[in-house]
């Protein structure tokens, strides 16, 4: 679409949502805050009582309502807190603040939500909203609570393999996730392996999950939007809270610099798994070697309150996984003496900051402004020195080799949000981002003798790219029954002499039906230029992130999606069924065979590109959020698969997390004041897999081997194979358990928690192999990860 029909639409918008604007009306707008904290509430509800208007907060904890000039009954609720109600007549335009009080006892919350708090009436679907506190009321694995973990409970989000954090919503890979840390994006979200994400629940005060539907401000993927937000502080009094587990510990501080103007929160979490490994190993192997592995993760955010209109944000996020090996050893014999040495580092992680600037133009009009820089890093060297002190002719000889890869973003971005009246909420914006990929760098030196050096570096070189987006959306509220949200997203990347320019429309309503259900559907075009590449077969985090190229051209999909929402019992519950239906063109995965390590080749070589995926299904979400028991039910009924040219002799073939039934149910229960109780439990179909059904003679006398313990074979045979992904494992289920005993202190509180991890230890399979039993028989063997796993954890807060 030509960018003048872009500014046309961009005007009629606009147009429409003034319409009204001439009418004798005034603006209530202003913040909504935590009493005790200070903190912002996001998606707090406002509604007027006697002319049946709302609104909500916007992801800064601003709000503005424009109303007749007439007497006001404003009730502001949010989820765990007491309703606030102020009345007033409003003859002025009017800025307040509600400071909303936390209920002790959540068994005690009734909330009489009014209209623009149910489900039903918003326009927005294929969203769940997760409470922080009932996130860290599940149990923990391994003493952690961990935000991805309880995502993966949800509906239409598959978890990959055993123990990882990877999500894979409605038929998409990991990549196609636009996961945001105060509106910056992350690139890697794993800790050991994936057991553990990189969000500290302790620095967190929002998450939510966006499956379809996506509204226009968001762009860049194609299969979901994770956005989590870090707490601001506390700018009323210092507040501290820690916890030890079995594998890690985390402290977390926040404080008032100028009370109710400035403040600042810092929270570290760090493993110790290396204070263990590290003196084992080396008993394991006579002081030879040691092995250390650890993570850590560190969060700070500072605030200012500049004045009623302007506030300051300055964030950082710091997260690192190092694995490190060191071996020496010597040998000597009749005055020769040899040492050798070595020292082998893997290590990945992200860094981000960001500055923001929220300004309130007027009481109709918000601005957010951000500079952002955001970086992920994967490193593995091995650095090797081997001494001889010979008589006759000692020597040194030393070798080195590193493999690089990672991608670094420099962006700046400013929203706005425009409340021209109450039946208009228009968002519009744009972002600017600067990427440098550097997809796999190959660095060799070595030093055997004068005439001996090496000193060489190959692999693909570093490109640098500009990726541009523009947007605008209105919450257009045409009738009391009909509901529209209307956007377009254009965007724009530019890489060398390519470029690539999209406009993405997205559109989705809400009907009101009888007996407070409400009809939902949405349709969703998204474009993403940015390309993760993962050497499965590695077990490491080499993840190579590359752009789209003339070669490899831009992902792209539509999703199409309908559904019935329904708030039950003073919205107590919520009730949603919805089902999509997904396309997604020019997908890439790896060529058979290929490698991340010792490639000459350029990246694009070892791709196959032009791949076509689809996924449809069904989702159903029963949600409970307050009272003495809260969680939820889901259930996924879906299907999805991929296609490319060279794979699979063209033909389509299941994915690999392709899964028919997907069961979800987490529960917590509160019997009384100082003890909580917790249990989720999974149910998914097996992972598609690729086995051969049988072997025949080669024709050609090319032994293969392969080793199996201290077993030689050898064989001269071809595997046959059905199809690709023809098999599938066994399927995944699963129950956590946790209990947590609260005690109340002079300082504060503590806090006992007991979890298992797979409570009654079900051999969940992570991958098969072929395997001869004692009657040299070739049979299927199962490999499975983790038993049953206690833990216990300690913490506290002052």
């Amino acid at each position: 679409m030509h960018p003048k029909n872009v500014y046309c639409l961009c005007a009629i918008f606009l147009l429409l949502a003034t319409q009204h604007a001439f009418a004798q009306k005034f603006t209530i707008s202003g913040y909504v805050k935590d009493a005790a904290t200070g903190e912002i509430l996001i998606g707090a509800n406002l509604y007027d009582q006697i002319s049946k208007k709302g609104t909500s907060t916007n992801q800064f904890g601003f709000f503005s309502l424009t109303l007749r000039e007439d007497s006001i009954w404003i009730s502001c609720s949010y989820v765990g807190y007491q309703t606030q109600i102020q009345g007033f007549y409003l003859d002025k335009n009017r800025e307040v603040t509600f400071q909303l009080e936390l209920v002790s006892n959540l068994s005690e919350v009734v909330i009489k939500a009014e209209r623009t708090g149910r489900i039903e009436e918003n326009t927005q679907m294929s969203t769940i909203s997760i409470p922080i506190e009932q996130v860290k009321n599940l149990p923990a694995a391994l003493g952690e609570v961990d935000v991805l973990k309880i995502i993966q409970l949800m509906p239409g989000v598959a978890s990959g393999s055993e123990g990882s954090t990877g999500l894979y919503v409605r038929g998409g890979s990991p990549d196609q996730n636009l996961i945001l840390l105060d509106g910056v994006p992350l690139y890697n979200v794993n800790h050991l392996g994936g057991f553990f994400s990189v969000f500290n629940a302790d620095a967190i005060s929002h998450v939510s999950l966006v499956k379809g539907g996506y509204p226009a401000r968001y762009g860049g993927r194609l299969s979901s939007v994770i956005d989590i937000k870090m707490r601001d502080g506390n700018s009323k009094e210092i507040k501290g809270q820690g916890s030890v587990g079995i594998v890690s510990a985390k402290l977390s501080l926040e404080e008032p610099i100028i009370k109710d103007k400035t403040s600042f929160m810092v929270t570290g979490r760090r493993t110790y798994l290396d204070l263990f490994s590290r003196p084992v190993s080396k008993l394991a192997t006579n002081g030879v070697a040691s092995f250390g592995y650890h993570f850590y993760d560190f969060n700070a955010k500072i605030n200012h309150i500049l004045s009623a209109k302007d506030r300051l944000y300055l964030s950082a996020y710091v997260g690192d996984d190092k694995a490190i090996v060191k071996s020496e050893d010597e040998y000597t014999d009749n005055g020769y003496k040899e040492e050798n040495s070595a020292k082998s580092r893997l290590i990945w992680g992200n860094f981000l900051t960001s500055l923001r600037w929220n300004h309130v133009f007027s009481e109709k009009l918000f601005a957010n402004t951000m500079l952002n820089y955001t970086r992920y890093r994967f490193l593995v060297d091995v650095n090797q020195k081997n001494t001889s002190e010979d008589p006759d002719s000692p020597s040194e000889q030393t070798s080195y080799f590193a493999y690089l890869s990672g991608i670094n973003d420099w962006s700046g971005k400013v929203d706005f949000d425009f409340y021209p009246n109450p039946q208009h909420s228009i968002k519009f914006g744009a972002q600017a981002i600067y990427h440098t990929f550097k997809p796999g760098i190959t660095a060799i030196k070595a030093d055997f003798s004068q005439s001996e050096r090496t000193d060489t570096a190959y692999g693909s070189s570093r490109v640098e790219a500009l990726e541009t987006a523009f947007y605008i959306e209105d919450d257009w509220e045409i009738t009391r029954q009909l509901k529209v949200n209307a956007g377009l997203h254009f965007s724009g990347f530019f890489v060398g002499n390519s470029h690539y320019l999209s406009l993405q429309p997205r559109i989705a309503f809400r009907y009101l039906l009888p007996h407070n259900y409400s009809l939902k559907a949405s349709y969703a075009t998204m474009q993403q230029f940015v390309h993760l590449l993962t050497n499965s077969d590695a077990g490491l985090p080499t993840d190579l992130w590359v752009p789209v190229t003339e070669k490899v051209r831009p992902q792209f999909s539509q999703q199409t999606a309908v559904g019935i929402a329904k708030s039950l019992q003073d919205n107590r519950y919520e009730l949603s069924v919805e089902g999509y239906y997904k396309t997604m063109r020019n997908l890439i995965d790896y060529k058979e065979g290929a490698t991340f390590f010792g490639n000459t080749t350029d990246w694009q070589e070892n791709i196959e590109t032009g791949g076509k995926g689809e996924s449809y299904g069904a989702e159903f979400l029963l949600q409970k959020k307050t009272g003495k028991v809260s969680g939820w039910l889901g259930y996924t009924l879906s299907w999805t698969n991929r296609q490319f040219n060279s794979i699979n002799a063209g033909r389509k073939y299941p994915y690999k997390y392709d899964r028919r039934h997907d069961v979800e149910v987490a529960v917590s229960y509160q019997p009384k004041p100082r003890i909580s109780v917790s249990a989720n439990w999974v149910y998914g179909t097996g992972n598609a897999i690729t086995l051969g059904v049988a072997r025949y003679p080669s024709l050609v006398e090319n032994y293969a081997y392969y080793w199996r313990g201290d077993i030689q074979n050898t064989y001269n045979q071809v595997q046959v194979y059905e199809g690709r992904n023809g098999f599938r494992m066994r399927s995944y289920h699963r129950m956590d358990l946790g209990i947590s005993f609260h005690k109340p202190k002079k300082w504060g509180e503590r806090t006992w928690t007991i979890s298992l991890y797979n409570a009654y230890s079900r051999k969940n399979p992570f991958y098969y192999y072929i395997d001869t039993d004692q009657d040299n028989k070739k049979v299927l063997k199962q490999v499975s990860l983790f038993p049953i796993i206690p833990s216990i954890s300690y913490s506290f807060q002052f």
